[in-house]
């Protein structure tokens, strides 16, 4: 396309249309069919503006402007012959394609200028023939110049409208996709800062006891110590593995800050029943162990712990966000070789009340991320006339 939108070569529609209109013009000529008979000028004078219109029509995309300035002289100079339909039509459709293919500029002009004409046709017949003749002779000049030219140019305008609403969609997705793009490196770099703060209390411990072992001079101690030790470091050793998994290339400082745990999950709680919602927390956090039991055993893993955390976390401020008015529920429990998460909460309340704040969608990915970055699964959405929230963390192997 060129800058003002017309094609850079001619279309085949074009040509064929140029062939099919030259051919019918001669048909029409050879049969005597012609638009002034009472004129005394050689019949084959009409053949020459058919000729030049026809030969015009394959540029109406090409050269729009140019094809309508030599067309407007080709159908003045028929109109000095015994005239041809055919030369009126071809004009009529390269006056359309100036105002669709042309500049800006040309397509707001044409209906304008075409109207003009229109109006000083209808007032030249009145002031000249004062009878129903003059009021013709206007609609007919209206036909043929005003019409195509207010026709191409409104569908010009809907060309553009078409177009600035596909640009704004593909703008829209665009900064949806960098939006959510925005929120997974902004849980990964979260999630390291907090594996980063749970490396560095496992290294203190090492260093601590490492500093008990060597300044005293006995053999339990010692043993004791470097059991401890051994402990920490190879634990370690495992979130750094993860934590590295996390980082990006070129990554953030880590600003120390605390690690949550899912003790915290009750003061979450709390903050929820103070904003009106009844709250049921369930935590099962050893298998085998009854509702609220997560004291005693082995810790879960530290990523799995706070990917849990987080989504209870997220979901419970979506439920100050959107809910409707209900119980919540909050689940957290151990099965086997996975903790399975869910927070049930109510729809938006009967009647359409919109959320008390709009979402965007990002506080649904960052839980999601959370999950997949642990190697667990995360899904939402309506069930059973509410919103269910569920994520499956699986615990590796001989850890938790």
């Amino acid at each position: 396309m060129t800058p003002d939108g017309s094609a850079r070569r001619p279309r085949p529609f074009d040509v064929a249309t140029a062939l099919a209109g030259l051919a019918l013009g001669l048909l029409l000529w050879a049969v005597g069919l012609e638009t002034y008979p009472a004129r005394q000028t050689p019949s084959w004078w009409v053949l020459v503006p058919l000729a030049v219109m026809s030969a015009l029509e394959p540029l109406r995309r090409v050269r729009p402007r140019a094809a309508l300035a030599a067309g407007t002289v080709a159908l003045v100079a028929d109109q000095f012959t015994t005239g041809s339909l055919v030369t009126l039509l071809l004009f009529t459709d390269l006056l359309y394609a100036a105002a669709v293919y042309g500049s800006a500029r040309l397509a707001r002009r044409l209906p304008v200028v075409t109207g003009g004409l229109t109006l000083a046709a209808i007032a030249w017949g009145v002031l000249t023939w004062r009878d129903a003749y003059s009021l013709m002779l206007g609609l007919g000049v209206g036909l043929a110049v005003f019409g195509p030219a207010a026709t191409g140019a409104l569908v010009r305008h809907h060309r553009d409208a078409a177009r600035a609403a596909r640009r704004e969609a593909e703008q829209t997705a665009r900064l949806a996709e960098l939006d959510r793009a925005q929120a997974v490196n902004a849980e990964r770099t979260r999630m390291a800062r907090e594996l980063h703060d749970v490396i560095a209390g496992h290294l203190s411990a090492v260093a601590v006891h490492s500093t008990a072992a060597l300044s005293l001079d006995d053999a339990d101690t010692s043993r004791e110590a470097l059991g401890v030790i051994r402990e920490n470091s190879v634990a370690a050793l495992t979130e750094m593995r993860r934590m590295i998994g996390l980082l990006r290339a070129g990554g953030e400082d880590l600003e120390p800050s605390a690690a949550p745990t899912l003790e915290g999950v009750a003061p979450l709680a709390e903050g929820v029943r103070a904003a009106g919602f009844p709250v049921t927390v369930r935590l099962r956090l050893r298998p085998g162990a009854g509702d609220d039991a997560q004291e005693g055993g082995a810790r879960l893993p530290s990523p799995v712990e706070l990917a849990a955390y987080r989504i209870v976390q997220e979901s419970l401020t979506n439920v100050l966000k959107h809910a409707g008015p209900g119980p919540v529920t909050v689940a957290v429990e151990r099965d086997g070789g996975a903790l399975r998460v869910a927070v049930t909460s109510a729809l938006t309340a009967p009647g359409g009340r919109p959320a008390r704040v709009p979402g965007a969608g990002a506080g649904l990915t960052g839980m999601r991320e959370r999950a997949l970055l642990v190697g667990g699964t995360f899904e939402a959405g309506p069930q059973g006339g509410g919103w269910v929230v569920r994520a499956v963390l699986p615990v590796p192997d001989g850890e938790g």
